[in-house]
C-alpha cells in the first residue's frame, strides 16, 4: 500500500463504477474495498495499537463481552477511545436495518452506501431524522453559538481582532481573499480552529453570547443542546434526537386533534373530560373525531382529497427519507475530514492528512481568483448565471442529452463521494471498518455497555478542551463563580417555558378517573398478552409458523441474556438453541445448534454439535433485522408488561436459501459480526 500524498489524492479520478463488471469475494483478506484493505493494514504495524490489534493465539479472543466498562481495555482500536467507539456503534445499530451484497465495485471505494431503491418505513424515517439532528442540527447550533459569541463583544479582544481584520480587508477590497484564506487555514492547520473559535458547551451559551443555565438544569454533557446528564458519551444528544422527533409528532398530533386548551372552560367535578385521557395520547381516528365534533362529515366518507393526499404524502416519503440520509452522509463526510478530535480526523485507521489537503487545494484557486475579480465582475457573472439558468432551457436540455449519451453515469461521477470526498467515510462506513479491524485479528469488538440507572444529576468535568477563550479574555465574559452557578443543578429550569399559553398546550391533564381507566386497561391487556404468549406454545407444537417465530420473543424476568462473542442465544423454528460462529475451519461459518453445552465452544474443538444448518460466512448475500412481534404488538408488550422484546435476523445466501433466527437478545451484535467478517461489499436497503 502506498503512503503519503500523491497527485491523484489531490485531484482524484472518481473510482470506476462499471455496471457490467461483477466480482464476488468471500474473505476479508481479499480486500475488495478500501475499508477491507484498511482493516487488514490496521491489524499490525500501526503506530498506535489497541487491544483488538494485539497478537494472540486464541481462536477468538473475548475483549470484555458482557463485562462492565471498567473491565474492558482502553483503547480497543488504536487512535480512538472506547467512548468514541461506542458512540459510533450505538448509532450504527439504530441506522442499519437491511444490507445486501453488491457484485460491482462500490462508488468511492467504500461499501455500505445507501441504495437508490432503499426501502421506506416510518421507523427508518425516524432514524434518519434523528441522524439529521445529531449531525447537522447540533453542528448548525454550535456554529450559531460561535457567531453569537463573536457579535456580542463579550470576548472583547477576539471580536476586536475580527472586526479590525474585516474592515481593513473591506477598505482594500480583499474580503473574499480574507475569507478564503481563513477557510484554508481552518482546513489545513487544525490548531487555528480552537484559536479563532474557542470551544464552549452549546448549552452554556445564551442567545446574547453570555453564560446561561442549561435547559436541563445542570451542565451534565458538553455537546448537547440541553446539557442533560449522561452515563456514556453521546447519550444526551441521542436522547435529544429521539425527543426532537417525539416533539414534532406530538405538536402535529395536537394540531390534528384541534387541541386548544386556552378555549376550554374550567374543569369541575363530574366533567366528562376528567374521565378520558388526552386525545394526543391515544391518536385513534383523532382527526375524524375533531371533524365530527365540529359538525362536519367525517373525511373518510365525503372528503375526496383524503385518499389522494395520503397516497401522495406516503409516496413522497421515500425520496424525502433518501434526501435526508444523503444530506446527513455528506455532512458526516465533511465532519470526518475537518474535526480535530482523534476520533474523527478522519478516524484511525483512515489516513488523516490527504483529505484536508485535497479540500484546501479546492479552495486555493478561489483565493487566487478573488485577488483579481472585482465586485462588479462578480455581480455581472452572477446575474448572467441567473439569467442563463432561467431562460437557457433549450441549450441546457440539449447539453444534458449529449452528456447522457456520451457519459451515461456522469451524475454518479460528479457526486462528492466520488470526487472531493472520495475515500472519506460516513460514520456508518467508519464503524464498519472499525468492526472489520477487530474481525481481521479475530478479536470482535465488545458491544457498548448498558447502564440501567439514570445518569447522575451533577455537573460534568470542564477543562480547556471544553471551555476557554482566546488570549486574555474570560470565557463568555463570565467569572468562575458565574460559570459554577450556571453549571450547578437546578431542578426547576427544565420545566420553564415561554409563557402560560405554551404551558397550557404542552401539559397533558388526565385526571384521577382517567388514570384508573388506563390502569384497568393496562391490567386487562397484560393478562391478554400473557395468555397469547401461552397460546403460542400450543400453536407452535401444532406447526403454526408465525407462532414458532414468536416463541421466546418476550424473555422471562430475570432470565440470563448474556451471550457472545462466539455463541448467541436464539431460536430457530421455535427451537431453543444458539447461533455460533466458528473460525477454526478453513472456511469460517455461522451455524445453529440446539446443544445446551454450546457455551464451551470458545475453549474446545466441538465437532459433536450437529448443527441444524451451517452457512459459510462468504456465502451470505443479505442480512435483515426483523421484529419478534409486529410493531403494534411490540408497543402493547412494552406498555402493558414493561418488558423488552427480543428481535430476530434473516440470513440469506447466494444460493437463495433463507434462515430466520428469532428471540435473539444480542441481535445487533450478531448482525455486526456477520457484516464485518467476510469479503462482501454491502449496500444499505
Amino acid at each position: 500500500m502506498s503512503t503519503g500524498v500523491v497527485y491523484k489524492d489531490l485531484l482524484p479520478i472518481p473510482h470506476e463504477t462499471d455496471p457490467e463488471k461483477e466480482e464476488k469475494h468471500t474473505s476479508l483478506t481479499d480486500a475488495p474495498t478500501e475499508s477491507h484493505a484498511l482493516a487488514m493494514a490496521a491489524k499490525t504495524g500501526t503506530e498506535e495499537q489497541g487491544a483488538a490489534q494485539a497478537e494472540h493465539d486464541e481462536e477468538v479472543v473475548n475483549l470484555g463481552w458482557n463485562e462492565p466498562e471498567q473491565a474492558i481495555m482502553n483503547p480497543l482500536v488504536g487512535g480512538i477511545s472506547n467512548e468514541d467507539l461506542w458512540v459510533l456503534v450505538r448509532r450504527f445499530n439504530k441506522q442499519m436495518y437491511h444490507v445486501k451484497e453488491i457484485p460491482h465495485p462500490p462508488p468511492g471505494g467504500l461499501d455500505l452506501n445507501i441504495a437508490d431503491e432503499e426501502e421506506f418505513s416510518p421507523d427508518k424515517l425516524r432514524s434518519n431524522i434523528e441522524r439529521l439532528y445529531m449531525t447537522m442540527g447540533i453542528g448548525m447550533l454550535g456554529f450559531g453559538k460561535q457567531i453569537v459569541r463573536l457579535r456580542s463583544w463579550r470576548e472583547t479582544r477576539r471580536t476586536a481582532w475580527f472586526c479590525t481584520a474585516y474592515f481593513v480587508a473591506w477598505m482594500f477590497d480583499l474580503i473574499m481573499p480574507l475569507i478564503s484564506a481563513t477557510i484554508i487555514a481552518l482546513i489545513v492547520y487544525p490548531p487555528s480552529r480552537s484559536f479563532l473559535f474557542p470551544p464552549a458547551p452549546i448549552a452554556l451559551v445564551s442567545s446574547d453570547g453570555g453564560v446561561q443555565k442549561p435547559k436541563a438544569g445542570v451542565l451534565g454533557s458538553h455537546d448537547s443542546a440541553t446539557g442533560a446528564p449522561e452515563n456514556h458519551k453521546g447519550e444526551a444528544v441521542e436522547q435529544e434526537a429521539s425527543n426532537f422527533v417525539n416533539g414534532i409528532a406530538s405538536v402535529a398530533l395536537a394540531s390534528a386533534t384541534g387541541k386548544h386548551p386556552q378555549g376550554e372552560p374550567p374543569h369541575a367535578d363530574g366533567d366528562p373530560g376528567e374521565s378520558i385521557p388526552d386525545p394526543t395520547s391515544i391518536a385513534v381516528s383523532a382527526a375524524d373525531a375533531k371533524d365530527k365534533a365540529n359538525g362536519s362529515t367525517p373525511a373518510a366518507s365525503h372528503d375526496k382529497t383524503k385518499v389522494p393526499m395520503e397516497t401522495a404524502m406516503w409516496t413522497k416519503m421515500r425520496p424525502v427519507m433518501h434526501g435526508i440520509a444523503d444530506a446527513t452522509d455528506g455532512w458526516e463526510r465533511f465532519a470526518n475530514v475537518l474535526t480535530e478530535s482523534s476520533a474523527l480526523s478522519p478516524t484511525s485507521p483512515f489516513p488523516k492528512e490527504k483529505y484536508r489537503i485535497r479540500l484546501a487545494a479546492l479552495v486555493a484557486p478561489l483565493f487566487l481568483v478573488s485577488l483579481f475579480v472585482t465586485s462588479y465582475m462578480f455581480m455581472k457573472g452572477l446575474t448572467f448565471g441567473v439569467g442563463f439558468g432561467f431562460f437557457g432551457d433549450p441549450v441546457i436540455s440539449r447539453g444534458l442529452d449529449l452528456l447522457n449519451r456520451k457519459f451515461p453515469n456522469w451524475q454518479k461521477l460528479l457526486e462528492i463521494r466520488n470526487t472531493i470526498l472520495k475515500g472519506v467515510p460516513t460514520n456508518a462506513q467508519l464503524t464498519l471498518t472499525l468492526l472489520r479491524v477487530g474481525e481481521a485479528n479475530k478479536a470482535p469488538l465488545p458491544p457498548p455497555p448498558h447502564v440501567g440507572g439514570p445518569p447522575p444529576e451533577q455537573p460534568a468535568d470542564i477543562s480547556d478542551d471544553h471551555l476557554r477563550a482566546t488570549g486574555a479574555d474570560y470565557p463568555l465574559n463570565a467569572t468562575q463563580e458565574e460559570l459554577d452557578e450556571a453549571m450547578a443543578h437546578d431542578p426547576t429550569t427544565a420545566h420553564e417555558t415561554g409563557g402560560e399559553d405554551i404551558d397550557a398546550s404542552k401539559n397533558a391533564k388526565h385526571g384521577k378517573k382517567s388514570h384508573k381507566i388506563l390502569g384497568f386497561f393496562k391490567g386487562t391487556i397484560r393478562g391478554g398478552v400473557e395468555t397469547a404468549i401461552g397460546t403460542d406454545k400450543l400453536k407452535a407444537k401444532m406447526g403454526a409458523e408465525h407462532a414458532k417465530n414468536r416463541l421466546g420473543a418476550v424473555p422471562k424476568k430475570g432470565a440470563d441474556l448474556t451471550s457472545g462473542p462466539v455463541e448467541f442465544k436464539s431460536r430457530f423454528n421455535g427451537k431453543k438453541g444458539h447461533v455460533y460462529i466458528t473460525t477454526k475451519a478453513t472456511i469460517p461459518c455461522v451455524a445453529f445448534s440446539t446443544d445446551n453445552t454450546i457455551e464451551k465452544i470458545g475453549s474446545l474443538e466441538r465437532e459433536d454439535l450437529h448443527p441444524l444448518w451451517s452457512i459459510p460466512i462468504g456465502e451470505i448475500s443479505e442480512l435483515k433485522k426483523v421484529g419478534g412481534y409486529g410493531w403494534k404488538a411490540k408497543l402493547v408488550v412494552g406498555w402493558a408488561m414493561g418488558r423488552e422484546v427480543a428481535d430476530g435476523i434473516v440470513i440469506s445466501t447466494r444460493k437463495g436459501e433463507e434462515f430466520r433466527i428469532t428471540a435473539m437478545p444480542l441481535r445487533d451484535e450478531l448482525f455486526n459480526r456477520l457484516i464485518a467478517m467476510g469479503g462482501q461489499k454491502w449496500e444499505c436497503w
